[in-house]
């Protein structure tokens, strides 16, 4: 292989072109991102920076050492790819070819179509829309949080912290469910009750009030009706994958691939929240947006793509965190289809616990708010997914 093309200059491109360099590829190395931004961190966006503790050149992810040698087309959109070339076009009339090709084109954060486009609106997935809404997190100032997903729950804290009038709104009876089930979604949710937050399930947006190209006030399904100053919409994402149609690349739900990464095509990997891997615990492919997945799964789909012949490995139970009202929640395997819940350590009500999820005798989810050091250990004992069968309904999983 001579020419390696990533699009994608995000954390899982970034990465992707460091294990290239790390696997003993030394040809030409091509990182194509939209924006004009090297690749940057994004979980800090709705805490940290939001908070003003760190600035954007805290955020860049690249360090002196790095050495990729890389040729870096920055602002330019993928806009087309011919699979069987393996030739990618871009939005100013250009295109590259390659000889192996790594997709990390991610995702964008799914649009209220009722609240697009006003001016104290936003949505929370890139710098840019951090710095827009930065300049609206004003003590005292009433905003509404459309989606109580981990995006929209870590805006609501940082808000509070703030001292902002904050209401987050979820159309399902209680907020994380599909992540952390039942008993331990209303954990979170008392949570964020004991700071302040006021939490509205089951509730849905029927009517936007509007005044001169801003939002003013959200009537709800229950006839209730809100005034607001800023509105957040956290209700998920949708992967960048548009520009793949009709190339050769099998598209569901995302980038179809195997559970090393590879593509229906040769020479074609792809990584990240724009990828549907094969996941054994379910028996399909499915996209998992964590900021572990983007960063270990890497290494795993270049191997793939520099070896043809590079053994499958074993994955492992995916893993995320979120920093909420100053309690660390962590996370790791899967809750869905548990059958018993365990309390291992401390109390659900202190917000300080360790919480085990079993199928049977096996464990196969494991959840901790403020007790990292148990959590790491415990996370260790989980099985592979292979070992942990699930329900195959089970929807994928969001940041």
């Amino acid at each position: 292989m001579q020419t390696l093309a990533i699009v994608g200059a995000s954390l899982a491109g970034l990465s992707a072109a460091r294990a290239a360099r790390a696997q003993g590829f030394t040809g030409r190395l091509i990182i194509i991102g939209d924006e004009c931004h090297r690749p940057y961190d994004r979980p800090p966006l709705s805490k940290d920076f939001l908070l003003g503790t760190i600035t954007a050149d805290d955020l860049f992810l690249e360090t002196d050492d790095d050495g990729l040698h890389a040729e870096w087309l920055l602002g330019q959109e993928a806009i087309g790819l011919d699979a069987a070339t393996r030739t990618i076009r871009l939005n100013d009339g250009h295109s590259i070819s390659a000889d192996g090709i790594l997709i990390a084109t991610g995702a964008r954060a799914r649009q209220h179509p009722e609240l697009a486009g006003l001016g104290n609106a936003f949505t929370l997935r890139t710098l840019a829309d951090a710095q827009a809404l930065a300049g609206h997190m004003v003590p005292g100032a009433r905003l509404a949080v459309i989606g109580a997903g981990f995006v929209g729950a870590e805006v609501a804290s940082s808000a509070a912290s703030r001292g902002m009038k904050v209401t987050m709104i979820n159309n399902s009876a209680v907020p994380f469910t599909a992540q952390l089930g039942e008993e331990m979604g209303k954990v979170v949710a008392n949570l964020h009750a004991a700071n302040g937050v006021e939490l509205l399930s089951g509730a849905a947006i029927t009517e936007v009030h509007r005044d001169g190209g801003k939002v003013t006030g959200l009537v709800l399904s229950d006839g209730r009706e809100l005034g607001v100053d800023v509105v957040v919409v956290g209700i998920g994402a949708e992967p960048n994958v548009e520009w793949l149609e009709g190339s050769g690349v099998d598209l569901d739900g995302g980038v179809v691939c195997d559970g090393m990464g590879r593509t229906n095509v040769p020479g074609i990997v792809a990584v990240g929240d724009c990828a549907a891997w094969f996941d054994d615990a379910v028996g399909r492919p499915r996209r998992i947006e964590h900021w572990t997945g983007a960063l270990e799964r890497a290494a795993l789909a270049v191997q793939a793509l520099l070896n043809e012949d590079a053994p499958q490995q074993p994955a492992k139970p995916p893993y995320f965190w979120s920093d909420q009202h100053g309690v660390k929640i962590q996370f790791a395997g899967h809750s869905s289809g548990h059958d018993r819940l365990e309390i291992e350590a401390g109390d659900p009500q202190e917000h300080s616990f360790l919480a085990v999820y079993y199928r049977g005798d096996t464990p196969v989810a494991v959840l901790g708010m403020n007790q990292p050091r148990l959590f790491t250990k415990r996370r260790r004992s989980l099985p592979a997914p292979a070992q942990a069968q699930e329900p195959a309904g089970l929807a994928a999983v969001g940041h």
